[in-house]
C-alpha cells in the first residue's frame, strides 16, 4: 500500500539514549584494528612500535638522502600482510629495490605521474586502501593538505608524505621523521660498489615525546633491506 501525499504520519521520537548507556553499548575496536604494522627494524622508532590509522607522518630530507626508501620501508610490511596500499608521485618508482626492502608488489597501486592530480587521486585510493605514500610535486597549499588529511582521518588510511622539505606539507601531522645525514658505503677507491647507504633519522611525535637523539638506520643494508644499526647518536 502506497500513501498518497496528502496523507501525513506523525511518529513518536525516539528517547534520547544516556551517555553513560551509549558507552556500554558502542563497539568495542581491537588495538589491532586502530593501527598498522611496520617492519621490525622500524617499530622501535614508533609508539607502540606501529602506526596509527588515520594519521599522517611527514618522511623528510635532502634528496639523496633516503627519504623514498624509508617511506617504502613504512609500508613494506603492511602490504607483506595483505594490506593494500598506494604509492602516488614516484616518477621512477624503482619496483625492484622496493621489492628488496620487503613491500609487495601485488598489493601496491602506483600512481606514478599524477600531472597535478595528486590530491584527487589520493582522496580518491582512500576508499580502497590502507596506507598511501605519496611524494607532492611541489609545495603544498594549506587547503589540499588539509581536505587530504580529513579525508585518510575520515577513511582510516594511515597517509605518509616524502619530501625534500617538511614545510612543503602545511598541516602538522601526527608524526615527523627526517634524514638528517646519511652516507653510502662500500664503494672504497673507486674500485667498489654501492652496498648499503647509513642514515640518521630524527623521529618526533606530537602526542608521546621521543627520548634520545637520531637513530641509525641502514637505507638499504648491504641485503637490500632496511635494518636498524646497533649504535645510537
Amino acid at each position: 500500500m502506497f500513501a498518497s501525499e496528502s496523507t501525513t504520519v506523525t511518529r513518536p521520537q525516539r528517547p534520547a539514549l544516556p551517555q553513560a548507556l551509549r558507552q556500554k553499548v558502542s563497539p568495542v575496536i581491537a588495538a589491532s584494528a586502530r593501527t598498522l604494522p611496520v617492519s621490525p627494524a622500524l617499530a622501535s622508532l614508533l609508539p607502540g612500535g606501529s602506526i596509527q590509522r588515520g594519521t599522517t607522518t611527514v618522511i623528510s630530507g635532502a634528496p639523496g638522502s633516503g627519504v623514498r626508501s624509508l617511506g617504502v620501508s613504512m609500508v613494506a610490511e603492511a602490504s607483506s600482510r595483505g594490506h593494500w596500499c598506494a604509492a602516488i608521485g614516484l616518477e621512477d618508482p624503482g619496483v625492484v629495490a622496493m621489492a628488496e626492502l620487503g613491500l609487495d608488489l601485488r598489493r601496491t597501486i602506483f600512481v606514478p605521474r599524477e600531472r597535478g592530480v595528486w590530491a584527487d587521486a589520493a582522496a580518491e585510493l582512500a576508499d580502497g586502501v590502507e596506507m598511501i605514500l605519496l611524494s607532492p610535486p611541489s609545495r603544498v597549499s594549506y587547503s589540499a593538505a588539509r581536505r587530504l588529511v580529513a579525508r585518510v582521518r575520515e577513511r582510516r588510511v594511515a597517509l605518509i608524505v616524502v619530501t625534500d622539505k617538511a614545510d612543503r606539507w602545511p598541516v602538522p601531522p601526527e608524526m615527523k621523521m627526517t634524514i638528517i645525514s646519511s652516507s653510502w658505503h662500500g664503494a672504497g677507491l673507486g674500485d667498489g660498489c654501492l652496498a648499503a647507504r647509513r642514515a640518521k633519522v630524527l623521529v618526533e611525535h606530537r602526542r608521546d615525546a621521543m627520548k634520545g637523539g637520531p637513530v641509525v638506520v641502514w637505507l638499504p643494508s648491504s641485503n637490500g633491506s632496511v635494518a636498524l644499526a646497533e649504535e645510537r647518536c
